[in-house]
């Protein structure tokens, strides 16, 4: 029987999905804090004067090697938990040409066969499956072709750890273990996803679009042929898709017979599939409690409201009952590794049969390059057309493959915005850019950083580069003509939200020393380092932040002592959003959360509803349903797409700023006003507005200084609010309500709205009327944008083909930053993934790659630091335009340039333009020898 003991455990909170009571205890909460008997989180280290933070709210534990990750925790470490730990590994196929016929366990002899094997037989026998989001076969059955390499096809439990160790390593590269049958050749599938996007400018960047996506339509396959799409007829006056292609049509002529003052030129590039590489392996520990029907499951996750949804789904129907699920989801260190990867669903399976023992499933480093989730591989034939007068670009035509590997995962939304993506920084009056995600037998590929745009930017900056050489431009010139300024159409014909500062990026890069002495460092360098080349190259992109349906909780509380208690729905993933969001709270209520909780998946003190596709839906559909006051159109996002800086800082901002205007602003105004004569407010005008927090407190316009304790208890007494849950959604666009509060009608920029008074309870607040972003937005694809610029300065050696990096430059425009530091550390992160990208990372797809199960670190070449200018790198963070600007994500997009600026380096100094990634030493040496010398004029570069 469990331990359980609710008496203990009754601040877990629960909801009830498919007839099965999902609790949730994660890793920043009280339960959790109760079942490892340490605290996670610390309360921040605040100053008040340079409204700085000292570090991270998670940084204690984490260099004192406490139990942060769930990797780390073990049954023993659960005190309800039974103590003894089993342990199970997974066997996964290395061909995916032949029919499945079974396993062969005899290398294990007697004395090591597991003491539970779990097949494809005991899963349909049992009622379970996948999510319907990660397809079929959880394990390969028999006779069947498997759909990709390492696809699972059992699992192996053991109840002691040292036979689990010696069967693991008895098996391990030994592939006679899975037979195979008959040989019926890979398996071919239909596309993931197909999309086109065609745009037709008006005579200048402000004149109405003739045709656009976001004006009229995205263009979407009629069928497919031979597992490739088939795009609608032109027809010029047809309907919308018919249109489209008749202006695609018109494009590929006119770039077919382009004027005699054009210059057209077409490129062909590639980039590869990389591991994902997260910090911590993909793991789960489970128990099932056969005595009360309960599933015990701790995870690393970036998005726990999808296994807290989906988990009881998969069990509602299975054998062994499951009545009750306590998830524990954990700190991780994800960049989209761990955001709807399918390894917690094989945890609670490995646990359902774990004969009641705790199981526990970790990848070993091996075993996570052939599962984890990949990076997708790009092929991409650009065409771009500038006029050779002016330098100005007419007309970008693309056309991209995206390989999605075994599942879909995200491989639609990721084929997607590798093509809105494709114009970078630039303004193209024409455009025609389609990609499909094509299914393979290779591993899936998902939601890694770059998510798509890293492939198709890049791309597009190396042709820039190639551009201006051919029409003996500066680069950053030929940029600057081009640039993308405020108010014009992205390809989508949509108007980025707020100032595009692109062009200030590029005017900085232009007149920073890297650049303006590349050719006299080049000579210099060169004359004192024989047998070595000196390069510098540019690369500059702007990346969109958030999916298009963002969405989130934030619930923020004042106790009578002035505390502050922040609840968010956003995981911590490694960003430091769990920080961040914490300092949020500080614009409004004068000071970070104290205490705060992430990753929580109960928000029933503000029920919210949702139905249908945010992405699909039809405007009538969204009219429908919004009459519902508790409907939104999505219920909550994953720590996703850059999204906590902006996004998730929207809705922690609305609850504290409920708070302040609506409890400590009155409480404020009721001191200043106490006494006769209306008291000191009464000499002077004080305005909301006029409200500052400073050292000790809040004033406005003169008045006494009113430290937030004080506040709070005035407020308490007052019976003003003192809790505010607010739910959020934005469709490249904020929703916005109206609501009454204490009897006023409020106009806020949320879709959902819970409060507190004093002590009180949590009411939620139904909807006067809502205003949500109109359905056609979709078609937007994106509107926020944060750009940064990297320039690199490199040298090669003739011998060896070795890239030894020697400086870089950054500069980035990303708003007003909540914690510089945070910032920071992203930037030089990500500057080391795009280094990986461009000049080491690689895996092959297919029979030579991960999937047969022998990569590891020892094959596969992550940056080190000798990779990375460590001591000399450098970083401009252009300043906000105001106080007011909004911060924006930026997570992504600092990995981007450094990847176009080191190709264009390498360009610089071989005069060789490469068009395939990664650029590695053997590339450079063959090159080399064939080329010796730079072909390319030096002064072109």
């Amino acid at each position: 029987m469990s331990n359980f003991n609710p008496s203990r455990r009754q601040f877990l909170k629960m909801a009830v999905i498919a007839g099965v009571t999902v609790y949730l205890a994660p890793l920043y909460s009280r339960a959790y804090a109760a079942l490892f008997e340490n605290k996670i989180l610390q309360s921040p280290n605040w100053d008040p004067h340079d409204k700085r933070i000292r570090f991270r709210i998670d940084a204690q534990s984490k260099v004192m090697g406490k139990k942060v990750f769930a990797r780390d925790i073990r049954a023993k470490d659960l005190p309800y938990w039974p103590q003894q730990q089993a342990h199970a590994f997974v066997l996964r196929v290395t061909q995916a040409d032949s029919l499945f016929d079974g396993i062969d366990l005899s290398l294990l002899g007697d004395d090591l066969q597991p003491d539970r094997l779990v097949t494809a037989e005991d899963l349909i026998r049992d009622g379970l499956a996948f999510p319907e989001f990660y397809g079929p076969d959880m394990l390969l059955p028999s006779g069947k072709t498997p759909a990709y390499l390492g696809q699972a096809v059992a699992i192996l439990i053991y109840h002691d750890f040292a036979r689990f160790r010696f069967a693991k390593d008895k098996l391990k590269f030994h592939n006679e273990v899975v037979r195979y049958g008959k040989r019926t050749g890979p398996l071919e599938r239909d596309p993931w996803g197909s999309f086109r996007y065609v745009r037709v400018g008006g005579a200048t960047p402000n004149d109405d679009d003739i045709f656009s996506s976001l004006k009229d339509s995205p263009i979407f396959p009629m069928a497919t042929k031979k597992h490739l799409p088939v795009w609608p007829v032109g027809q010029e006056g047809g309907a919308l898709d018919a249109q489209g292609m008749f202006y695609a049509a018109n494009i590929a002529d006119q770039l077919q017979n382009a004027p005699q003052d054009w210059f057209v030129l077409s490129r062909r590039y590639t980039t590869q599939s990389i591991d994902t590489a997260a910090l911590e392996p993909d793991n789960a520990n489970g128990w099932y409690d056969a005595g009360t029907q309960s599933l015990h499951l701790v995870i690393p996750t970036q998005s726990p409201q999808e296994v807290a949804e989906n988990l009881p789904k998969m069990l509602s129907q299975s054998l062994p009952t499951v009545k009750n699920v306590f998830l524990h989801p954990c700190y991780t260190v994800g960049y989209g590794s761990k955001d709807h990867f399918n390894f917690p669903y094989y945890g609670a399976v490995a646990a359902l049969y774990g004969d009641g023992f705790p199981v526990r499933l970790a990848n070993d480093r091996f075993e996570q390059f052939q599962t984890s989730l990949k990076r997708h591989a790009f092929d991409m034939d650009y065409t771009i057309a500038v006029d050779r007068q002016s330098g100005l670009f007419k007309t970008m035509r693309a056309e991209m493959v995206c390989n999605g590997g075994g599942r879909s995962n995200f491989t639609p939304s990721v084929a997607m915005v590798g093509a809105t993506a494709a114009q970078s920084i630039y303004y193209f009056p024409n455009s025609d850019l389609s990609s499909v995600g094509i299914a393979s037998r290779a591993i899936d590929a998902g939601s890694a950083r770059g998510y798509g745009t890293l492939q198709s930017m890049a791309a597009t900056e190396m042709m820039v580069d190639e551009i201006a050489a051919e029409l003996k431009l500066d680069p950053i010139e030929l940029r600057l003509r081009n640039v993308l300024k405020s108010g014009m159409k992205n390809t989508q014909g949509a108007i980025p939200a707020g100032a595009i500062r692109a062009d200030e990026v590029l005017n900085k890069a232009a007149v920073h020393p890297i650049w303006l002495k590349r050719q006299q460092n080049k000579h210099e360098y060169e004359q004192k380092h024989p047998g070595k080349r000196y390069g510098v190259g540019f690369g500059c992109v702007q990346k969109d932040f958030g999916t298009g349906a963002e969405t989130s909780f934030a619930r923020v509380e004042l106790s009578e002592s002035g505390k502050i208690t922040l609840y968010h729905s956003g995981a911590e993933m490694g960003t430091g959003m769990s920080t961040s969001q914490s300092v949020i709270c500080a614009q409004w209520l004068g000071k970070p959360a104290d205490e705060a909780h992430f990753s929580v998946t109960d928000w029933s003190s503000l029920p919210v509803e949702t139905s249908g596709d945010p992405y699909i839906m039809s405007q009538q559909e969204q009219d429908t349903l919004q009459k519902n006051p508790r409907w939104s159109p999505s219920y909550c996002s994953p720590s996703s797409a850059s999204n906590s800086a902006y996004y998730f800082s929207h809705s922690t901002r609305e609850a504290a700023r409920l708070i302040f205007e609506h409890s400590i602003w009155p409480a404020a105004m009721a001191i200043w006003q106490s006494g006769i004569g209306g008291g000191q407010a009464a000499p002077y005008i004080v305005r909301k507005e006029d409200a500052r927090w400073v050292d000790g407190g809040l004033t406005a316009n003169g008045m006494q200084i009113l430290s937030l304790d004080i506040l709070a208890q005035k407020a308490y007494q007052m019976g003003n609010i003192t809790g505010a849950v607010v739910h959020v959604f934005n469709r490249w666009q904020w929703a916005e309500a109206d609501f009454s509060i204490n009897n006023q009608s409020v106009h806020l920029p949320i879709d959902g709205l819970s409060i507190r008074h004093a002590n009180g309870q949590f009411t939620p607040l139904d909807r006067q009327q809502v205003f949500y972003p109109p359905t056609q937005r979709n078609n937007a694809a994106v509107t926020y944008y944060s750009a940064v610029g990297t320039l690199a300065e490199i040298a090669i050696d003739i011998a060896t083909g070795q890239v030894e990096l020697l400086n870089h430059h950054s500069i980035m425009e990303c708003g007003n930053l909540i914690v510089p530091e945070l910032v920071s550390g992203q930037l030089q992160g990500g500057l080391a993934m795009g280094i990986g990208h461009a000049l080491h990372e690689y895996l092959p797809l297919y029979e030579n790659g991960p999937g047969n199960g022998t990569w590891n670190f020892n094959r596969y070449h992550m940056p080190r630091a000798s990779d990375v200018a460590v001591w000399k790198q450098t970083g401009d963070i252009l300043p906000a335009l105001s106080e007011t600007d909004p911060p924006k994500g930026m997570a992504e997009v600092v990995m981007i340039p450094v990847v176009a600026a080191l190709v264009n380096a390498i360009a610089h100094a071989t005069g060789y333009r490469f068009r395939d990634l990664p650029v590695r030493a053997e590339n450079i040496r063959e090159v080399l020898s064939i080329h010796g010398k730079p072909s390319i004029h030096e002064e072109q570069l």
